[in-house]
């Protein structure tokens, strides 16, 4: 039965996937059901061995090392504000962004990342089908983050036609940062968290051969790893330090903008129906919660859950499904926490949009043009992660 229901989820979310495609007739299936079968060899394997933990976990240990150097910058220039506990997501999410950005200089500078580029686009461009940049930043999206992966990207932006943005952006949105992992694991079981972060980088590319199938020629491989024009190393610094305040800033108005909306479509929902959009929203998710698995008696609650993490974000759906964990079964929680764990919600499009932006406003405003496709297509990759789980509990 649990297999059955595992291929019915299958077939919807491919459908879904399949209604919105750009070229229905080029999708290619061969690294598709590649993928899917992956998917299922390290679902198991995290779901049922302690094999990876320490990896992820020695990752994690390694970010929240670097955030910490980061914050003696941060406490330098917002000494006062940090110590009365003020702007916290400001000072601790978004200034952090400043240094990670000097990191991607540096090792842009020194030739590291030229490398990561080629190695790992060669390596998964022959298993997913897409570009080896496609292949390089669905990586680089979990290590570095949604935002700050692009600017790890800044120079192909101003070449990247439409269809390989998007393609860009849902890898970007359908993971998280490395940096925040610890996070995670405070408030839901650390082998849920790994699961998530493998399965959504190949469901990434799944949903994305789905809804924007295309090749990649050998020209555009070559725009791929071009050279920047040689710069001293200060020069260089310089640089990447003011992108990367840059990109803060502006994801940091993006979100205000975005949140304020969601909140005032809350209330103003709540006014007319009495009852506000997130639980309206959980009776539309409560079918798809049925689907990856989730038992009927609790597909409402789940599916709340779900409509919590799409209107506001990850983590307040974390705190509002540990405070009901007790009152579902094991196997819920566990397909839950794994469809938590990306940066599929609303203002996820503005945190990218805003990200682009600041980097190359042309491309900024491609990325806003699609924004809510793409939060369709990282939402399949989120579901799709859940039914693969499902299935292994």
């Amino acid at each position: 039965m649990r297999f059955i229901m595992f291929l019915a989820a299958l077939i919807v979310i491919f459908l879904l996937a399949f209604i919105v495609s750009n070229n229905k007739k080029r999708i290619k299936f061969k690294p598709i059901g590649i993928m899917i079968i992956l998917q299922l060899v390290f679902a198991y394997i995290l779901l049922n061995t302690e094999v990876g933990l320490v990896i992820i976990r020695g990752v994690s240990g390694l970010f929240e090392h670097l955030l910490a150097y980061a914050a003696e910058g941060i406490n330098f220039v917002f000494g006062g504000m940090a110590n009365k506990g003020v702007a916290p997501f400001f000072l601790n999410v978004l200034m952090p962004i400043v240094f990670i950005s000097v990191l991607i200089g540096i090792a842009q500078y020194i030739k590291v990342l030229p490398i990561i580029i080629r190695f790992l686009g060669m390596v998964l461009s022959k298993v997913n089908g897409l570009g080896k940049l496609e292949s390089y930043n669905a990586v680089a999206s979990a290590v570095f983050g949604q935002s700050e992966v692009f600017i790890s990207v800044k120079r192909q932006l101003p070449y990247l036609p439409e269809h390989r943005l998007y393609t860009l952006c849902t890898s970007a949105m359908s993971t998280v940062s490395a940096s925040i992992l610890g996070a995670y694991m405070t408030m839901i079981d650390p082998k849920y968290v790994i699961t998530a972060l493998v399965l959504n980088l190949f469901g990434g590319f799944i949903i994305a051969n789905i809804i924007n199938p295309y090749e990649v020629t050998e020209q555009e491989d070559i725009i791929e790893i071009q050279q920047a024009e040689k710069q001293t190393f200060f020069e260089m610094l310089g640089e990447y330090i003011l992108d990367g305040f840059k990109v803060a800033i502006i994801v940091g108005a993006m979100l205000i903008g975005f949140v304020a909306l969601i909140s005032a479509i809350n209330h103003v929902f709540a006014a007319i129906f009495g009852i506000s959009f997130q639980m309206a929203l959980g009776y539309v998710f409560a079918p798809l919660a049925f689907v990856i698995g989730i038992p009927s008696s609790e597909i409402v609650d789940a599916g709340t859950i779900m409509a919590t993490k799409l209107l506001s974000n990850e983590f307040v759906a974390m705190i509002d499904l540990g405070k009901i964990t007790d009152s579902l079964s094991s196997r819920t929680v566990g397909i839950i926490s794994v469809f938590l764990v990306s940066f599929a919600n609303f203002s996820s499009i503005g945190i990218i949009t805003g990200a682009v932006k600041g980097l190359n406003e042309k491309k900024g405003n491609v990325v806003a043009k699609f924004g809510l496709k793409l939060l369709f297509g990282a939402t399949l990759v989120s579901l799709l992660t859940a039914a693969i789980t499902g299935v292994m509990l």
